[in-house]
């Protein structure tokens, strides 16, 4: 996994997520999800274009069930868009980069 994207657990999924000053996209996944690891190398070059402007972490939902019923993950790849402690965005399924990046919404990337 890039340096980019952080792993967040249930035990620091609080201060890394809910605490952020900067809008965080979470990705839910599992290790034998094929969409998931299809998705990771859209998620690594996002981390990378918006590094400094919103984090992307994923969390493991097999590793983390309390996250992912709290939040009502039903379904694999999900992300969930959180600005000041609050989601504000859904995505389920494998999206495309562009369909992430819209999810980000008026958060300019780094590279821009």
């Amino acid at each position: 996994m890039s340096e980019e994207v952080q792993n967040v657990t249930e035990e620091s999924f609080e201060g890394e997520v809910l605490g952020s000053e900067l809008p965080v996209l979470v990705d839910f996944w599992a290790p034998w999800c094929a969409p998931c690891r299809a998705l990771q190398p859209t998620i690594e070059a996002l981390a990378r274009d918006y590094r400094g402007t919103a984090h992307i972490v994923k969390v493991n939902v097999d590793e983390n069930p309390g996250l992912a019923e709290h939040y009502g993950i039903r379904g694999i790849p999900t992300l969930v868009l959180f600005r000041a402690g609050k989601e504000e965005h859904r995505l389920v399924g494998a999206a495309g980069k562009e369909a992430i990046a819209r999810l980000i919404g008026n958060t300019e990337p780094a590279t821009a």
